[in-house]
């Protein structure tokens, strides 16, 4: 199936979670909406390459979950609320793994402090064929 480009396409970093993202990382949310229940969780802390054969994920989806690969799993369909799941039951902040999906190396202090100085600059992320407005 061919998608039409989208206007968001271009922006460095994005990966929108639109119909597209959402077919092809199902499973992948679909497993990490299933931490949400103690016994998944137990299970996979027992086993999680084992627990991840309950899911028909794909070998990139699958190794990036076992590695932890966070900005991966957005490229392959992640939700980053689901995703999200996992970093939590890693006992992960939110700020881990913002600075993790930042896919420039940024550590997480460098994350909070990014965020209280009011966030990443627009400078360079925003759309390669957008015209700044002045």
């Amino acid at each position: 199936m061919m998608n039409s480009p989208h206007e968001y396409d271009d922006i460095p970093g994005t990966y929108v979670f639109d119909g597209s993202h959402n077919r092809l990382g199902y499973h992948l949310n679909m497993f990490c909406k299933s931490l949400d229940v103690a016994a998944n969780r137990d299970a996979f802390r027992s086993g999680e390459a084992a627990y991840l054969d309950h899911y028909p994920l794909t070998p990139e989806q699958r190794r990036a979950i076992l590695e932890r690969q966070w900005l991966e799993m957005l490229r392959l369909g992640g939700n980053i609320y689901y995703t999200f799941k996992l970093a939590i039951f890693d006992g992960l902040t939110m700020q881990h793994a913002g600075a993790a999906m930042s896919g420039n190396g940024m550590t997480t202090e460098e994350f909070q402090q990014m965020m209280l100085a009011g966030g990443r600059s627009i400078t360079g992320n925003r759309s390669r064929r957008e015209t700044p407005r002045g």
